[in-house]
């Protein structure tokens, strides 16, 4: 099937913090209003299987873990997820926006546990050689404001949320090193402004990127 053909597939990234739930329902008013059929995921998840893959990989009592076992899991829950929702939505012409898909683990693992590119690499090329997103909207806000936000949150943060701020500190300078070197898929949407701009900013990013 042509990339015409098929659905659009759309992803959300972004430290801790930085509103990709909101960002979400503005993607997806958005593109219903355009008259396409959304199908919403995430990642670690999206399937039963990877909801219980998620469960192990942010429950606090699950401890540390080793980088590459958390990388391992965080791939397997995306197999599931390509496998039952992403790959059988696109293919019916139907378009997926997802919380997160394997920037986060290039972000996350790569960056933040300092594993380096070449494990995301190798395995994104044996999941998914074929498949990336049309579109990534990269939430970007400062570690410290996002900390905040968490803070202030009525449920105690997981087990990546806890993480010290220099790990944080990586993920954002991977997430911002990748959408430099891909500037035709990413956009940088700066998510400290206030929800109305930052609203804003994403649907004119969706007007100019996708229609």
């Amino acid at each position: 099937m042509s990339a015409l053909q098929r659905g659009r597939f759309i992803t959300l990234e972004g430290g801790e913090g930085a509103g990709k739930t909101t960002a979400m329902q503005v993607v997806i008013d958005w593109l219903e209003q355009d008259g396409r059929t959304v199908v919403r995921s995430r990642e670690p998840g999206g399937t039963r299987a990877a909801e219980r893959i998620r469960e192990v990989l942010l429950d606090p009592s699950t401890g540390e873990l080793d980088p590459l076992s958390e990388l391992l899991l965080m791939f397997a829950a995306r197999v599931e997820n390509l496998v039952h929702v992403i790959r059988p939505t696109l293919a019916k012409g139907q378009d997926v926006v997802c919380d997160r898909f394997t920037d986060a683990s290039a972000a996350y693992q790569g960056g933040g546990r300092e594993l380096g590119p070449e494990p995301i690499r190798r395995l994104a090329g044996l999941v998914h050689p074929d498949l990336a997103p049309d579109l990534t909207l990269l939430l970007d806000v400062p570690v410290a404001v996002g900390l905040a936000r968490i803070r202030n949150r009525t449920t105690g943060p997981d087990r990546i949320e806890q993480a010290r701020e220099g790990f944080l500190e990586r993920v954002r300078k991977a997430y911002l090193a990748m959408a430099e070197a891909e500037p035709e898929r990413f956009c940088v949407i700066d998510a400290s402004q206030p929800l109305d701009k930052v609203r804003a900013d994403i649907q004119r990013a969706l007007d100019r990127r996708l229609r």
